[in-house]
């Protein structure tokens, strides 16, 4: 008997002991999943990812709930584009709100281009009490949306990867139900948007897409002038931090006080006008590293007039920055040589396709490269919600952040709005995440693809160093590959592609460099693939112990010979299985591990610690 056969699962071992008693493939709708996660059978419409959605602008309360979920289910229907919103009419089908309607956890599993939500809720009088106001919350929709309450449009958003909220009070009505009604527009892969590798057509190294209302969405009392965003900015000096606040809201009046807590007790404190940045300066500085991911409580309270919001983060203390170690580019935390030892992540489920099916399977990922070793993750051509990165911070791994591609590949022909659009997507993203500390670097194209010219990612980058000057710039994610455009010579880390590598390119005059993709060892296990999709493979192995031995033998080349050229990072191409590529640590539906953790933990940590680590 081959390793493949019955004994699969003790011979390559199961992601964890508890993942036994979950391989049921049933939904809460009937639908079987093509394939099912250890997470799929405790999706119900009763805890769809329930956990309050935004960690690091939160407003707890101990006597009563601050917010309230509305992820279950909707009303929900396909749509033409042309017909009226179906005001006060029931729609014929359900769909289970976050999950994309692609998804088999959606239950409608079957893309749209147009679609309505709908659903009744219930607002609690205390929400609208004391002159409160009442703020519905998007996650994220793809990826145009248009939001009615009651019949009366209270936001209207583009971008498949950003959050919007909208203040609906005046839509309200004095008594009964209110109606929302949410339209949407999701083109995928045909228009020229931000959609990474969502397709229509899946194939290769493109999958299904995911479109609909995709992340949580809550509704939150908050006063008439209220934070709509804290992001508190590390200093160079390692000893404060600089705090950015926009508000709902005038700011003319409002005051803002702001507290940091390291492990209960008070480390910093600071007021000043609300809409201007505030110094906080930080007693016996605690530093966040991938080794010692140390967060600070952050409690933050507006006053304007009698009216108080009052809300809580978190942060952490590190900077990331290219400096000369030896002569030598090199990429620093903290001020000290780092060697950042990372996998690419795509971010998706087979049963939620774009969104995990519980905040326990987002965790997952992120929990899982921390133990076998790596120190860093490269998020491929995706934004996640907020909660992926409170994981990734929390646990303690670097992000280079991707931008999702455009869908047309290397085409010099997008139109000037088509450009606009992506810049504008850009700063939006960039805006929203500016706050994690785990994110260290921006990466606004991948090998090209969208990238309207060779002066494009150089005008990319200089975009969003401008706008956030604290994190590192990769211009292009292989810059060898794949077409004629080629090296930018901009941003901060000269990367370069090399399947399967590694790749060992030397820093320049001005840069850093890194291998941005590598490895790729294909290896399918059966019954844990996704169906009907052939293997697309970057280099096949026969088997688990071949997989070992070519991963230690791969990243042993990294340990050996990166000193001496000054590599600064490296990404295995990749956490986990997706649709037709079978080149994952673990299988798509994560119940398998095929490579052994501790050979993969002992060879990570050596190559960390010979290229140098803070």
């Amino acid at each position: 008997m081959t390793w493949f056969g019955t004994c699969v699962m003790v011979a390559m071992g199961m992601a964890s002991p508890a993942m036994a008693a979950s391989d049921a493939s049933g939904t809460w709708s009937g639908k079987p999943a093509p394939l099912a996660t250890p997470w799929t059978a405790e999706v119900s419409p009763d805890n769809a990812l329930p956990e309050y959605p935004r960690p690091q602008l939160a407003r707890p309360s101990l006597d009563h709930p601050r917010w309230m979920s509305l992820n279950g289910l909707w009303q929900y229907a396909p749509a033409d584009g042309q017909g009226a919103p179906p005001f006060g009419q029931a729609l014929k089908q359900q769909v289970l709100v976050p999950y994309p309607i692609e998804s088999v956890l959606s239950g409608v599993q079957k893309h749209a281009d147009f679609m309505f939500y709908r659903r009744l809720v219930d607002i609690p009088a205390d929400f609208t009490a004391h002159g409160q106001h009442v703020r519905l919350n998007f996650g994220a929709v793809s990826q145009d949306a248009t939001v009615y309450v009651n019949g009366k449009q209270v936001a209207n958003h583009t971008g498949g990867y950003t959050s919007f909220s909208a203040d609906i009070t005046p839509a309200l009505r004095t008594n009964g139900p209110q109606e929302i009604v949410v339209a949407v527009h999701a083109p995928v892969d045909s228009a020229n948007v931000m959609v990474g590798k969502q397709r229509l057509k899946p194939e290769g190294i493109f999958y299904t897409a995911a479109s609909g209302i995709w992340q949580s969405v809550w509704l939150e009392p908050v006063p008439a002038v209220s934070v709509a965003q804290l992001n508190l900015v590390p200093a160079r000096s390692l000893d404060a931090f600089t705090v950015n606040t926009t508000l709902h809201g005038r700011c003319e009046g409002a005051t803002l006080h702001v507290t940091a807590y390291a492990d209960g007790k008070v480390a910093g404190e600071a007021s000043g006008p609300a809409c201007q940045s505030l110094h906080l300066s930080i007693a016996q500085p605690h530093l966040w590293s991938p080794r010692d991911p140390f967060l600070y409580t952050i409690k933050a309270t507006l006053t304007q007039g009698d009216q108080r919001d009052e809300v809580t983060s978190y942060a952490g203390l590190r900077t990331i920055a290219i400096d000369k170690v030896a002569g030598r580019n090199r990429i620093v935390l903290n001020g000290k040589p780092t060697f950042l030892l990372a996998t690419l992540d795509q971010g998706y489920w087979p049963d939620g396709i774009y969104t995990a099916p519980t905040d326990a399977a987002l965790k997952f990922d992120i929990q899982k490269t921390k133990d076998l070793g790596f120190n860093t993750i490269r998020k491929h051509i995706k934004v996640e919600p907020a909660r992926w990165y409170y994981w990734a911070d929390r646990i303690g791994l670097m992000v280079w952040q991707d931008m999702p591609a455009l869908p047309n590949g290397h085409n010099e022909k997008l139109s000037e709005a088509d450009r606009t659009g992506f810049r504008a997507d850009v700063s939006a993203i960039v805006d929203q995440l500016q706050g994690e500390t785990s994110i260290i670097g921006w990466i606004p194209f991948n090998e090209g693809w969208g990238q309207w010219s060779i002066p494009a990612a150089a005008e990319l980058a200089a975009q969003i160093k401008q706008r956030d000057p604290s994190r590192l710039v990769d211009a292009r994610s292989g810059a060898n590959c794949c077409d004629t455009k080629g090296d930018p010579h901009a941003g901060d880390v000269y990367d370069i592609h090399d399947y399967q590598g590694p790749g060992l390119p030397s820093p320049d005059g001005t840069r850093a460099s890194m291998d941005g993709e590598h490895g790729g060892l294909t290896l399918g296990v059966p019954g844990h693939v996704w169906p009907n999709t052939p293997i697309n493979p970057y280099g096949a192995v026969k088997d688990r112990d071949a997989l070992n031995d070519g991963y230690v033998a791969n990243t042993a080349v990294l340990r050996d010979k990166g000193p001496a050229v000054s590599v600064s990072g490296s990404v295995y191409t990749q956490i986990t299985d997706v649709e037709g590529e079978h080149n994952g640590l673990f299988t798509y539906d994560r119940k398998v591990e095929k490579v052994d953790e501790a050979k993969v933990r002992a060879i990570n940590e050596a190559t960390i610690r010979a290229n140098g680590e803070p």
